[in-house]
Formats: C-alpha cells, sequence, structure tokens
C-alpha cells in the first residue's frame, strides 16, 4: 500500500483559531438574521403571532388565533371523480379517516359565539399510505388581504383600545382604505347573516393549491365543503347564549352525523393563483369529489385533535402548493403558535405556564 509522502507543516494554531472563530461569528449572523436581530422591522412569525396575542390576551396553552372550538372526528367518503386530476388517494372511491376541529377566529377561548360571523374547519386526511392531507378553512369566499405584510398590519390596526375595548375606527379605516383589495370581504361581512350551526356553514380554503395527475400535468384548484344541512327559519341562538354553537354540534352528531360536499373548482387560464383575496368566476368548472362525514365530538384537552397543527402546507403526493405568499407565511405562523402553547403545556422552565382549569384547548 503506498505510502503517503506529504510531510507539509500543519496550519499554524491561529490559523486553525481564525477559521473557527469565522464559523462561529457566521453561525452566530445566522440566528440573528432568523431571529430578526439585525432586521427588527422584518416580519416574522414570531411578529405576527406576538401581534395576534397582543389583541386577544395571552391565554397559556391555547392557540394563539383561533382559541375556541369544538374537535370532531369522522371520514371522507371520495368518488373518484377528481382522481383525473390527482394522484392523491384521498380521492379514489375510498373512505379516509379524518380528525377536525370547528372553530372561531381570535385567541380568546371564552369569546362569545356571536362577537364574530367567521366560522373555520381544520381537517386532517390520515391517508392508508401514512401521508397526510391538512386544510385550515373559513365560511367566506375570499380572504380580507392578499400578503402577509397586510394581514399583520390589519391585526395592528384592529388592536383594540385600552380605553374601549374596540379597535380605534380612524385607524382601522385608514387601513381599509389603504388596502381597496378588502372591499371583497368587508362587503360578505356588511351583509353575511351568521349561521346558527357549525353543521349548515360552508369552508373556503381560499388559498389556491396544484393537483397533480398521474401524467405529471399541474391543475391549479380551490376547494370548499358545502353542508347538507341547512338553517331552520328562525333558528338562532338564545339570548346571552355565548357557546350555542358547540351546543347546537353535540345535540346534532348525538342524533345523526353532519355532511359537507367537498366541491373542487378548476381555474381557467388567467385566473389568480396567488391573491385570495378574488374569487374565480362562477362559471369555473367544479367537481364534486366525495362526502366529509362528522360522526362525533372529541374531548379538547386530550384527544388527538388537540395537538394537530392544521398548517395547509401538509399535503400528500398530488396536491401541491401555489405561488400565493400567504401559504409559507401561514405555515410558520401556524409553528410558532403550536411551539408557544406546548411549552406552556410542558411547562418548560421560562414559559408562562398552562391555566387551569381548561374548558377546551386546541
Amino acid at each position: 500500500m503506498p505510502v503517503s509522502s506529504d510531510t507539509s507543516p500543519p496550519p499554524h494554531p491561529l490559523l486553525r483559531c481564525s477559521v473557527i472563530a469565522v464559523a462561529v461569528t457566521a453561525l452566530a449572523i445566522a440566528f440573528a438574521y432568523v431571529a430578526g436581530w439585525l432586521t427588527p422591522q422584518r416580519l416574522t412569525p414570531q411578529r405576527m403571532v406576538s401581534a395576534l396575542q397582543t389583541n386577544s390576551g395571552l391565554y397559556p396553552g391555547y392557540r394563539r388565533n383561533h382559541a375556541k372550538g369544538v374537535c370532531v372526528a369522522g371520514y371522507f367518503e371520495g368518488n373518484g371523480a377528481a382522481s383525473a386530476y390527482s394522484t392523491a388517494s384521498v380521492f379514489e372511491k375510498a373512505r379516509t379517516p379524518v380528525l377536525g376541529r370547528f372553530s372561531i377566529p381570535g385567541g380568546n377561548p371564552y369569546a362569545p359565539d356571536g362577537s364574530t360571523p367567521v366560522r373555520a374547519l381544520g381537517l386532517r386526511f390520515n391517508l392508508p399510505n401514512g401521508q397526510q392531507w391538512r386544510t385550515a378553512m373559513i365560511n367566506t369566499p375570499v380572504f380580507i388581504v392578499s400578503t402577509p405584510e397586510a394581514f399583520n398590519q390589519l391585526t395592528v390596526a384592529t388592536r383594540p383600545d385600552p380605553a374601549t375595548g374596540k379597535p380605534d375606527p380612524a385607524r382601522a379605516g385608514a387601513f381599509f382604505a389603504s388596502h381597496p383589495e378588502t372591499a371583497a370581504f368587508l362587503g360578505w361581512a356588511k351583509t353575511n347573516k351568521p349561521s346558527a350551526s357549525f353543521a349548515t356553514d360552508r369552508y373556503d380554503a381560499l388559498n389556491a393549491f396544484y393537483f397533480v395527475d398521474t401524467h405529471g400535468q399541474q391543475h391549479p384548484v380551490r376547494w370548499r365543503f358545502e353542508p347538507e344541512a341547512k338553517d331552520e327559519a328562525g333558528a338562532g341562538p338564545k339570548a346571552d347564549d355565548n357557546d350555542y354553537l358547540s351546543q347546537d354540534l353535540r345535540q346534532r352528531l348525538a342524533t345523526t352525523p353532519q355532511r359537507w360536499r367537498l366541491l373542487v373548482t378548476l381555474a381557467a387560464p388567467g385566473d389568480p393563483t396567488n391573491d385570495p383575496t378574488k374569487a374565480w368566476p362562477a362559471d369555473r368548472t367544479t367537481i364534486d369529489a366525495g362526502t366529509l362525514v362528522i360522526e362525533n365530538e372529541q374531548a379538547q384537552d386530550n384527544a388527538p385533535c388537540r395537538d394537530i397543527n392544521f398548517d395547509p402546507t401538509i399535503l400528500p403526493a398530488g396536491i401541491i402548493v401555489s405561488d400565493d405568499p400567504l401559504l409559507p407565511a401561514r405555515s410558520a405562523a401556524y409553528a410558532d403558535s403550536y411551539l408557544r402553547r406546548t411549552r406552556e403545556e410542558a411547562h418548560i422552565p421560562g414559559t408562562t405556564p398552562a391555566a387551569t382549569p381548561k374548558p377546551e384547548t386546541k
């Protein structure tokens, strides 16, 4: 075996120390940048979540948004109609187990149900090949803003005034005047009558995604879940009933499962995939892909739903994210919220201990 003839002396100790110092300095700068210490005005997931937390108050152990909700379980019955556009097994003629959570927005887990017209539904589909499809939706046809920066500005602009407990009309008005893309959402909020039940509302994914077929072709899509149940005439909460949504759902599930149709809309060329404030025209092709069946409610404090982060970028093969800038921002913010509440649940030193008792946990 040949023996190396390299007899060159090792690098000078001072040179080796310099290399180590440069590496450590570069690593420190990288950490500082990621943490936002070098660019304090840069929008980070931590700043977005802290802004939400400031608006609602701190409720340790709870999600920083959609803190009030109901965990549920059921399944999705695919009918095969969407399989021509996506290879995801959830769209085959098969049954896929589902865990979910209905909620209202805001970080206060004790907020009255009537404080907002917005309802939300998060779902996690457990596919047989170990993959997951997670989606987080709300009951509006469009989102209020189109960028993470605008969302954070909105959160700050609508922060409750300590003196009144309500947003400053002048500050909020200035924000909406400078963001005309909010007009479609505000028009919906002005005319929409809040549903009397989680079970009678529709839930839109809003952000665009791509379905990928067996040939690798990408199809831009949006999806929504349309309820089979309808509000009865005169239905609504009783006076001073602040928790009617969970009570109503519990009563419905005690007698029969609740059902929604999964409707997938295909975009036409030119339809925006990066702006959820803009609805696609109503004449676009829409596929009925199957039925979501919610069978029962689950405990809020120790069921699997408690530990689910409904990150909409967790997708199975056959679905990929679009160029919508809100999707990566939502993923990062959801992760930060998840870390905050789980650290509090674990009572890690340096974190705020979780409050007790806790009637529900998200």
